[in-house]
């Protein structure tokens, strides 16, 4: 039986990255663990729970999305168990989960706003882990927060500008404009020196766009991008 893994590479690092960061800025704890295996099997859960609302294959996603759920509900119990405040995180994440079974129904799962709203999912992962590792929420769960969805917007717009709309010149614009702003909003929350870690986003999205890239090149580069600013933030994070 082959096993269904989302073919969504860039909601992978998505995944890891604020999460990662949670943990370097509120303190690595043996919590962690359950947390994050429910994290990653919620994600896994979620993408046939999409796939259904689609209505394509719709036995075979539901298989699937018993199998994952199980292991999700079970290891997020756990969590919720040791810190029963993550119940009000996750209730306020739901209305961005409906709107990506909106765009999912539509079939327009392409959207920029579908987009961003599975990045605001992604990075309360973040807020989570932090929450697990300091005990409590404070301005630096937040900044957490607020700095990967700069990051992740960015890339969405810029993955794109190269793929989806590439022959769209106004989308060029658009995503031009935001990683214009994109180092001076993560100042105005607070980047200080970290937003090193969002200026390459900003120089790629101006000098590749336009160039002949695989979408493998594509995927490689961000995911480079992706480390670097985990590593910027990260050090920024441990020198609090």
């Amino acid at each position: 039986m082959k096993v269904l893994i989302p073919k969504q590479h860039g909601a992978w690092a998505m995944l890891a990255v604020p999460f990662i960061l949670g943990v370097v800025g509120g303190g690595a704890d043996g919590r962690h663990v359950p947390l994050f295996i429910g994290w990653l099997f919620l994600y896994l859960a979620a993408f046939p729970v999409t796939m259904m609302v689609k209505k394509k294959k719709t036995a075979y996603y539901q298989k699937w999305a018993g199998v994952y759920s199980i292991p999700a509900v079970s290891f997020l119990v756990i969590a919720v168990w040791m810190e029963p405040g993550l119940v009000l995180l996750g209730v306020s994440l739901f209305p961005l989960f409906l709107i990506n079974l909106y765009y999912a129904k539509t079939n327009n799962d392409r959207a920029l706003l579908n987009d961003v709203a599975a990045i605001g999912v992604f990075s309360a992962g973040g807020v989570a882990s932090y929450w697990i590792g300091a005990g409590m929420l404070d301005g630096w769960a937040w900044f957490i927060f607020i700095q990967s969805i700069l990051f992740f917007t960015g890339s969405a717009f810029y993955v794109k500008s190269m793929i989806r709309e590439k022959k769209n010149k106004r989308f060029k614009w658009y995503s031009w404009g935001y990683h214009t702003v994109l180092p001076i909003l993560s100042l105005g929350f607070g980047a200080g020196w970290a937003v090193v870690g969002l200026i390459p986003s900003s120089i790629r999205a101006w000098l590749f766009y336009g160039r002949k890239l695989s979408v493998k090149k594509i995927g490689i580069f961000e995911l480079v991008n992706a480390c670097v600013f985990l590593t910027v933030v990260s050090v920024f994070l441990l020198r609090i």
